[in-house]
């Protein structure tokens, strides 16, 4: 088993020592990890957890020695405030991030404001210059941009940057939906906890799938997650206002009809409307056709369904409209990125 970067005391860091496994021993995998002041911890957290732990359930595993670890920071041995109220101290600069062979940025100050470090930036074009793995975590992905790494590219980013990111960057292929987005020497990944699918891929793509599947088993995490991003953004059936206006009517009586086979004529008779202007009208005021916002309804009241151990897929795609089991699956994977029954394995409260 290869050994984890240990150190020992201030200005003293012992290298890793390669292990060999069968064969001569070969060179550490160093991964760096950026660190900057106002930072969520969870992110460098996750990166620390996969990459910087000794790893004795990985015996008899490895085929190559295990990741040595960096955390780097522009200025080193500056305290660096955390959210949380506590600080922390990362003892490598950037140079070293710019040598390091993967580099990890797990964040960006402020990602509103539109600031990037011009140093990461040039630390993070050195090292993708010289051949290294460049990755993002959540609104890390505006530095890879910032320094023209995305360029042409898909990415991601947390759902609630998704569009700044498009706006202020739009030669970049934003897509909202995906946990992570691997360009085999760019790789972005959406919020917090998709910090974890990804680097448990990089795992995956440098040991093997039973390797990543350890860690994720040390981490009691799944090894692999289905869908994207939309299974976490908050989705429910939710009243429409009440006011004297044809299509909230429409819709008002649509969210209280879901289980019933529904159709154009039936919603523009309530909103009092012919066919052709309820459609108009509908698609100008939500951006949707009626009948596909009608479908994103019944997915969202599925999603309760699922959540609790009765009911089988069948009959709650009854429940909600659908015509069908197939119906509902097809509908389900295209708006929720994952299949009801992995929706419901993940969420799912007592289910076995």
């Amino acid at each position: 088993m290869a050994e984890q970067n240990v150190e020992d005391r201030p200005g003293t860091v012992s290298r890793p020592v390669p292990v060999t496994i069968g064969r001569r021993p070969e060179p550490v995998h160093d991964v760096a990890v950026y660190a900057f002041p106002g930072m969520a911890p969870f992110e460098l957290g996750v990166v620390v957890e996969v990459f910087g732990l000794a790893r004795p359930e990985l015996t008899g595993l490895l085929a190559a020695p295990w990741y040595g670890l960096k955390v780097c920071a522009d200025r080193p041995g500056t305290a660096l405030d955390a959210v949380g109220g506590f600080t922390l101290t990362a003892r490598h600069g950037l140079d070293e991030l710019a040598a390091a062979d993967t580099v990890v940025v797990p964040g960006v100050p402020n990602a509103f404001g539109g600031v990037v470090s011009p140093a990461l930036v040039e630390a993070l074009r050195t090292a993708h210059g010289r051949g290294a793995r460049i990755v993002s975590i959540c609104s890390g992905a505006f530095a890879l941009a910032a320094a023209g790494l995305l360029d042409g590219r898909g990415a991601t980013t947390h759902w609630r940057y998704a569009e700044l990111l498009q706006q202020r960057y739009p030669a970049v292929r934003v897509d909202p939906d995906v946990l992570y987005v691997d360009n085999g020497d760019v790789l972005t990944s959406a919020g917090s906890a998709a910090g974890i699918d990804l680097c448990l891929h990089l795992v995956r793509r440098d040991h093997g799938a039973k390797v990543a599947n350890t860690v994720a088993r040390r981490f009691v995490v799944a090894p692999h997650r289905d869908g994207g991003q939309s299974q976490f953004i908050e989705a429910a059936v939710r009243p429409v206002e009440e006011e004297d206006d044809g299509i909230a009517r429409s819709m008002q009586w649509a969210l209280d009809h879901l289980s019933f086979p529904l159709t154009i004529s039936q919603l523009a008779a309530a909103a009092r409307m012919s066919d052709r202007s309820y459609l108009r009208h509908f698609t100008a005021r939500n951006g949707t056709s009626p009948m596909r916002w009608v479908v994103t309804q019944r997915i969202a009241a599925s999603l309760v369904l699922l959540e609790s151990p009765e009911g089988s897929v069948e009959e709650i795609a009854t429940a909600v409209g659908f015509e069908s089991a197939a119906t509902f699956r097809h509908h389900f994977g295209r708006v929720m990125r994952t299949s009801p029954t992995a929706y419901r394995r993940s969420f799912g409260r007592g289910v076995a």
